[in-house]
C-alpha cells in the first residue's frame, strides 16, 4: 500500500474549510461571484507553503494554482488534481458546524440544531456500505460542504503527503482550487496557459470506486414574456399580462416527464430554474441536460414551441428566447485519450477498488476543462446528499481518495520510463 501507516489529515481539514463560508452566488456578475469564496483559497495558499510548496497562489480571479515538484529526472506528463471551493447556494453555508460520528453504528443520524432533519439508511442506501466509518455531517441548519470541501481535502492530504515522500517516483504535479463552480462558472477565469499540465482529474465525486468519465451536455434557456401594462382598474381590453402567461408555459410542461423529478440514467430533462417579473415582463431561466450533445436543440425547439403558442393566444404580447450554451458531455474528448481513463483505473485497482465507471446527472469543472485542452475526468470523494441539510462525507472515503491519488501520480511516472 503507497500510504501504509499514514496518519491522514483529511477530517481534520474538512472540519475546518467547511466552516467557511464560501457560498457562491448566481446573481452576482462579479469574479468570483462573492469575495468570501477567496477567504478559503488564501487558508489554502498558505497551507501549501506551510507544506514546502513555494509556488502557491492566489490570482484576482479566485483561482489557487500550486506545484508538487517532481521527484524523478526522466520527462514525465504533467497531472492537474482540481477541486472548487465554493458551496451551492441551494442552501445556506453560515455558520456550517461540522459533527464527526465516529466509528458509526448504521442508526439514523438525528442532526441536533433541527432534529427533523435526519440522515438515514432508508433515504441514503449508500450509507449501508459505510456503517464503521467515521462520518461527518452538519449540525442540521445548513448544508456540510463537502462539495467540494472533501475534493480539496482530498487534494491537500495528498500534497500533504507527497511532500513528506520525495522517495516516491512522481512527475509535476499541478493543484487548481476554482471558485464558482456550482453556478456554472468554475473554470472561467483558469489560465489554462498558467496551468501547464497535460490532462487533469477534478476530486468531486461521490460514492467509494465510481469514476466519472462522462457528463451532461447543458444548455442555458432565458424566456423573456412581455406584455402590455394597464392600470389594473380600467384595464378591460388592455392588460396583457406577462406573469399569466409565463405561467400558462409552466403548466404545459409534461407533469410526467422531462423534468429532473421523473427522470433518471440516460434521460435528460428541461428545468425551470428560476422566475421573476411582473404583468409588464416575466422572465423564466432554464437549464436544459442531456448526455446526446445533439438532443438539447431538439429540447429547446420544443420549448420555443411552447412558449409561441403561449403568447399567441394573447394578443399584443411578444417573447425572446435565449440560449447560451454550459457545458458539454466529457466523455467527446476523453474518448479520444484513453490514458486517462486507463490510468485512474489502475490507480483504482492499486488502492484495492475495482472502478465503476458511470455517467454523471450533472458536470464538473472536468467537463469545461475537458473542452479547454486539459481531458478531465472525475474521482470519487464520497460526498453524498450534496446541496442539502443532509449532506454527509465518510472519513475512510476521503482517504481512500488520497490513497488513489498517490497511485496516480506513480502509474503516470512508470508510464513514462
Amino acid at each position: 500500500m503507497a500510504i501504509q501507516g499514514y496518519a491522514h489529515s483529511v477530517a481534520d481539514r474538512l472540519m475546518r474549510y467547511v466552516q467557511i463560508d464560501t457560498q457562491s452566488d448566481p446573481f452576482s456578475a462579479s469574479q468570483p461571484s462573492t469575495e468570501k469564496q477567496k477567504d478559503l483559497s488564501r487558508m489554502l495558499v498558505e497551507e501549501l507553503k506551510g507544506l514546502g510548496i513555494t509556488d502557491a497562489e492566489l490570482d484576482e480571479a479566485g483561482c489557487v494554482y500550486a506545484t508538487i515538484p517532481a521527484t524523478t529526472e526522466q520527462p514525465v506528463k504533467t497531472i492537474c488534481l482540481c477541486a472548487h471551493v465554493d458551496t451551492s447556494p441551494d442552501s445556506s453555508g453560515t455558520h456550517v458546524k461540522p459533527i464527526l460520528h465516529k466509528s458509526w453504528d448504521g442508526s439514523d443520524i438525528v442532526l441536533p440544531d433541527d432534529p427533523t432533519v435526519v440522515i438515514s439508511t432508508a433515504n441514503h442506501p449508500y450509507l449501508l456500505e459505510r456503517i464503521g466509518d467515521d462520518i461527518i455531517t452538519a449540525s442540521g441548519t445548513t448544508l456540510l460542504g463537502a462539495d467540494d470541501k472533501a475534493g480539496v481535502a482530498v487534494i491537500m492530504d495528498t500534497a500533504q503527503y507527497l511532500m513528506a515522500h520525495p522517495e516516491i517516483a512522481h512527475g509535476p504535479i499541478r493543484i487548481l482550487f476554482t471558485p464558482d463552480e456550482e453556478i456554472g462558472r468554475g473554470v472561467d477565469g483558469v489560465d489554462m496557459q498558467k496551468l501547464n499540465a497535460d490532462f487533469g482529474y477534478t476530486l468531486d465525486g461521490g460514492e467509494r470506486g465510481h469514476l466519472e468519465g462522462e457528463s451532461f451536455s447543458a444548455d442555458g434557456v432565458r424566456i423573456t414574456i412581455h406584455g402590455v401594462s394597464a392600470h389594473p382598474g380600467y384595464a378591460k381590453g388592455k392588460l396583457v399580462n406577462a406573469a399569466k402567461i409565463a405561467g400558462h408555459i409552466l403548466a404545459t410542461l409534461p407533469a410526467d416527464s422531462w423534468s429532473p423529478e421523473t427522470t433518471e440514467d440516460k434521460q435528460g430533462f428541461v428545468h425551470p430554474t428560476h422566475i421573476e417579473g411582473g404583468a409588464e415582463k416575466t422572465i423564466i431561466d432554464f437549464i436544459i441536460r442531456d448526455h446526446d450533445t445533439s438532443r438539447l436543440a431538439a429540447y429547446e425547439q420544443r420549448l420555443e414551441d411552447m412558449v409561441k403558442a403561449a403568447v399567441e393566444r394573447h394578443p399584443g404580447a411578444a417573447y425572446e428566447f435565449t440560449v447560451k450554451e454550459q457545458y458539454r458531455n466529457m466523455r467527446e474528448v476523453l474518448d479520444q485519450h484513453p490514458e486517462v481513463m486507463a490510468y485512474a483505473e489502475a490507480a483504482y485497482k492499486a488502492a484495492g477498488m475495482e472502478p465503476r465507471r458511470i455517467s454523471i446527472r450533472g458536470g464538473t469543472d472536468g467537463s469545461r476543462l475537458s473542452f479547454m485542452g486539459l481531458p478531465c475526468p472525475n474521482i470519487f470523494t464520497g460526498e453524498m446528499g450534496i446541496h442539502s441539510k443532509q449532506e454527509y462525507c465518510s472519513v475512510q472515503d476521503m482517504e481512500k481518495a488520497v490513497e488513489v491519488c498517490v497511485h496516480l501520480a506513480q502509474i503516470v511516472a512508470a508510464d513514462q520510463k
